[in-house]
């Protein structure tokens, strides 16, 4: 177990530790429970939006199970150059909700997934295969303010579940709230307040919690459940392929923001040890996603990518086990084999998952958070990029409508908060003179006035 020095946590378990095993089976259940209904949740929106049937709806939400189940255990594992050995959960981001949904609608589905096909590899792979080039230009301040980023544009839509989610009848109303504040306080009573396996495990006990007291406020649905088949066999190209400009080009700009994405999540996982991913992680976690979710693509899955809510689990439990995430993604790839289990497990209500979420958003922002402070130095420069990226970021996640008179291609550019925190971020810290640059030099060193005025710098 390591202290909290330069910026470290308190870890419990090291990368390469072994919890017991009925702990790490626990401890893997809680990174599913955290990120499942998310994960699920894009390949409903998607499928209803291009108004498939309840048994097509069910099988891209096997496929997205499934894959998201391996991803994970190849960020964990590795296979080759490709794989993180990160405990990284991969799943389904909502970066490609939009996109897919009005590419569906106009195009089909065929071209969706052929737009993936190509895009994913193409685009990830490449990225990952040149990162040690492109590194310089991802220093700490850039990958920071990603990861912060990310946090802040999940609370809203954790609010959103909290209340029921968007478009329920009983959207905000008090036993939403409550269900989702009950989560809340006894998953954040558990962590700060006992110790051992009630602090490691105090996510998936608030979420325990909450789903028994929504159990007995009658809020469960058990129908889907008696619905869904026991098994159901991955089919290659279940809804076709076709190859249109307009889509690929789409697709690979949303993987491009998929990459930065995932370079944040990472940075904010191994910011638990109070360091950056070096090269190997970054190549082999963006090999993950791009290859993966190519992969996954032929048999009708959504892109993966790395989950910010799990990065924010690590940080939350000290639990760093890449061996956890192992178990984790063993589950979701069984629960992607079995409609009827992931059905189950998709009844926990909205506000429950909310709760939960809520959490780990912030989490995630604080994380990234972190990783600037200790990183950064907080000078004008700096300051003016961090207040610069993150006032782009949240004013168009906040008030999107504010984009409207844009053309249909620049509201899409432009409405994507991390793609215009990122991109405002990596701009000025470019060309911008300063010691994070990648085009300027170091600044030079203290003249003898500075360094008479403030104590000499050490090597820690």
């Amino acid at each position: 177990m390591s202290s909290e020095t330069d910026g470290e946590i308190d870890i419990e378990y090291d990368l390469d530790e072994r919890p017991p095993l009925a702990k790490s089976l626990l401890l893997g259940v809680q990174h599913v429970a955290v990120m499942i209904v998310p994960a699920t949740a894009v390949a409903y929106i998607v499928a209803g939006a291009v108004g498939l049937d309840a048994a097509n709806t069910a099988y891209i939400v096997q496929m997205v199970l499934l894959f998201s189940g391996l991803a994970t255990v190849v960020q964990a594992y590795t296979v080759g150059p490709v794989g993180a050995r990160l405990p990284i959960v991969m799943g389904t981001s909502f970066t490609f909700v939009g996109a897919a949904s009005t590419i569906g609608v106009n195009y089909g589905l065929g071209a969706v997934f052929g737009a993936i096909l190509v895009a994913g590899f193409a685009v990830e792979g490449l990225i990952g295969w040149q990162f040690k080039r492109i590194k310089p230009f991802f220093p700490p301040l850039v990958t920071g303010l990603v990861v912060v980023i990310i946090g802040l544009y999940l609370i809203p839509v954790a609010m959103d579940y909290s209340a029921g989610g968007v478009g329920a009848s009983d959207y905000g109303a008090l036993h939403n709230v409550g269900l989702a504040a009950l989560v809340l306080f006894v998953s954040v009573g558990l962590n700060l307040f006992t110790d051992g396996v009630t602090r490691l495990l105090s996510t998936l006990v608030g979420l325990a919690v909450g789903y028994v007291a929504a159990l007995g406020l009658g809020l469960v649905d058990f129908g889907p459940v008696g619905a869904a088949s026991w098994v159901a066999v991955p089919q290659p190209g279940a809804f076709g392929f076709a190859f249109e400009p307009v889509p690929i080009v789409t697709f690979a700009f949303l993987f491009l923001v998929s990459a930065m994405e995932t370079v944040g999540d990472m940075s904010g996982i191994t910011a638990a040890e109070g360091r950056n991913p070096d090269n190997d992680e970054l190549r082999g976690g963006l090999f993950t996603d791009g290859l993966l979710s190519s992969i996954g693509a032929v048999f009708g899955a959504f892109p993966v990518t790395s989950f910010s809510q799990n990065a924010g689990i690590v940080n939350f439990t000290g639990v760093m086990s890449r061996h956890v995430v192992g178990v984790a993604g063993v589950i979701l790839a069984v629960l992607g084999l079995s409609p009827k289990v992931g059905a189950a497990v998709a009844t926990i209500p909205s506000a429950v998952f909310g709760g939960a979420v809520l959490l780990m958003a912030g989490m995630v922002a604080a994380s990234g958070a972190r990783l600037v402070f200790l990183h950064v130095d907080l000078d004008r420069r700096n300051m003016v990029i961090l207040a610069t990226s993150l006032g782009l970021g949240l004013g168009v996640a906040t008030r999107p409508d504010a984009l409207q008179g844009l053309p249909q291609a620049a509201q899409t550019f432009f409405g994507e908060p991390v793609v215009v925190t990122a991109l405002t971020a990596l701009v000025f810290n470019t060309l911008t003179p300063g010691d994070q640059s990648p085009l300027f030099d170091a600044p030079p060193e203290e003249t003898v006035d500075e360094v008479s005025e403030s104590p000499a710098p050490t090597d820690d």
